[in-house]
């Protein structure tokens, strides 16, 4: 890809390389990640279920973010709250997540046969269900059946 050649950015619910390869086999030149870095990073830790509970939610399940009053300090003003995140362990945490999360999708690529991420297309997807077949415009899984198309 050469710098300003990027028309289009896949962004929310990337969590996995597979969602990185589906998006880019489906057109995207590149993915966006937001909720699944701050995971990476330690929001939404088990170690303040109390803290979580008390905002009405528990670890695993709270997304209000922009609140700022996360109990894990990462997306806070509140230097309390704040104090909490040890940004070397942070990341650490996100330098892994970022190097599994390649990983996965040039595994994936691979197995696909092609050579870079890039060359991932709609002709390497298959769906699982009639439903996702019919969104994503692929094959069943396998079939060359795509509903609503043939």
């Amino acid at each position: 890809m050469h710098r300003g050649s990027v028309k289009l950015i896949a962004a929310g619910g990337m969590r996995s390389g597979a969602d990185v390869a589906k998006s880019l086999a489906l057109g995207a030149d590149a993915v966006s990640i937001g909720t699944a870095a701050l995971i990476a990073i330690g929001d939404n830790d088990p170690a303040y279920e109390d803290d979580y509970r008390a905002l009405g939610s528990a670890a695993g399940y709270w997304d209000d973010f922009q609140a700022g009053n996360d109990p894990a300090g990462i997306t806070t003003q509140d230097p309390e709250l704040a104090s909490r995140l040890d940004p070397e362990i942070g990341g650490r945490r996100l330098a892994n997540y970022l190097r599994v999360l390649t990983q996965e999708t040039q595994i994936i690529a691979r197995a696909c046969g092609k050579s870079h991420v890039h060359n991932l297309e709609p002709e390497d997807l298959a769906a699982l269900t009639v439903e996702a077949a019919a969104m994503a415009r692929v094959p069943l899984a396998g079939t060359t059946w795509i509903p609503g198309v043939s």
